[in-house]
């Protein structure tokens, strides 16, 4: 397979990706609090991929270690990129809505490159610094929503929570990147989610193990196993694949896809509504990823 092939189908499985994640807002969001917690959702989603990626490396040639000097970093990978990402955006989606959870999760672009300047050294230009104000404008218009911020409002509370989820899901693709180059994307993700497995339990095992599963429509069993199987394992198995063919600023900008479909899908099943607010929120926030994204064009010799 030559380079512009795997780039291609790099692509293709980011966008398959995405738009799994785009279609989770809605889904999952139907599903709690009324049926399941957050925590104990977020267990389950973990016990879920856990099971699968242990499951699928145990075969044939996908049998790797990771090793040993590679520790520390699939743990800073697994507490990033599933505790603290899986734990805040369930929680902040079970507050906020939908289509505001995914406009501030295009944010993660402009945290990757500050994330980069700041562990990497890598330079920013006035006008990535510009795009950054701009962008985090537009999150704090969704995050303050009506203007309180009184901590008890539990809808400004998710949208923090989501900020930080979206600041969490940076990090990772920061940290994992070197290990998705070195392993095979089967083995880093049975890693991550190891780590995140033997963490997140004291959070949701008892939230999880008192789930009244008897009065759960076959419906909601439906989405719940869209949830485990589409956004939780294979979603992050195609970025992992992908974050071996392509940059992390490229896979990060991929998530400009997700408001447009969790737009879509959630006025179309009626989870939730656009309003002035949020448009211009949008707007605020693509205008800054757009900034922040614009690579400096290399003059060409004459």
């Amino acid at each position: 397979m030559n380079l512009k092939s795997k780039q291609a189908k790099a692509h293709l499985a980011l966008f398959v990706a995405n738009l799994m994640f785009g279609i989770n807002y809605s889904v999952a969001k139907g599903v709690m609090p009324n049926y399941l917690s957050p925590l104990g959702f977020t267990l389950l989603r973990v016990i879920a991929s856990s099971f699968l990626f242990w499951a699928i490396a145990s075969f044939g040639k996908n049998t790797e270690s990771i090793e040993k000097k590679d520790y520390l970093r699939l743990i800073a990978a697994g507490l990033f990129g599933i505790t603290f990402n899986q734990l805040l955006f369930l929680n902040g989606l079970n507050f906020s809505t939908p289509i505001e959870s995914s406009i501030i999760s295009t944010l993660n672009p402009a945290m990757v490159i500050l994330i980069a300047y700041f562990l990497l050294s890598e330079p920013i230009t006035t006008k990535k610094i510009i795009g950054l104000i701009i962008g985090a404008s537009g999150a704090l218009l969704l995050i303050l929503g009506n203007g309180s911020v009184s901590i008890s409002d539990k809808h400004l509370l998710g949208n923090a929570m989501l900020f930080l989820n979206t600041l969490s899901y940076a990090f990772y693709l920061v940290v994992v990147k070197p290990l998705t180059l070195k392993y095979r994307p089967v083995t880093v993700m049975k890693g991550v989610f190891t780590v995140g497995l033997l963490s997140i339990t004291p959070f949701g095992f008892s939230d999880l193990l008192n789930t009244s599963w008897n009065t759960i429509p076959i419906e909601i069993f439906a989405s719940i196993a869209f949830v485990l199987l589409g956004p939780t394992f294979l979603a992050y198995l195609l970025n992992g694949w992908g974050l071996q063919h392509v940059h992390t600023s490229t896979v990060s900008i991929y998530i400009y896809s997700q408001p447009v479909i969790a737009a879509f899908i959630a006025v179309m099943f009626g989870v939730d509504t656009l309003d002035l607010r949020k448009l211009m929120a949008a707007i605020l926030v693509f205008t800054g990823v757009f900034l922040v994204s614009q690579r400096k064009r290399k003059k060409v010799a004459t």
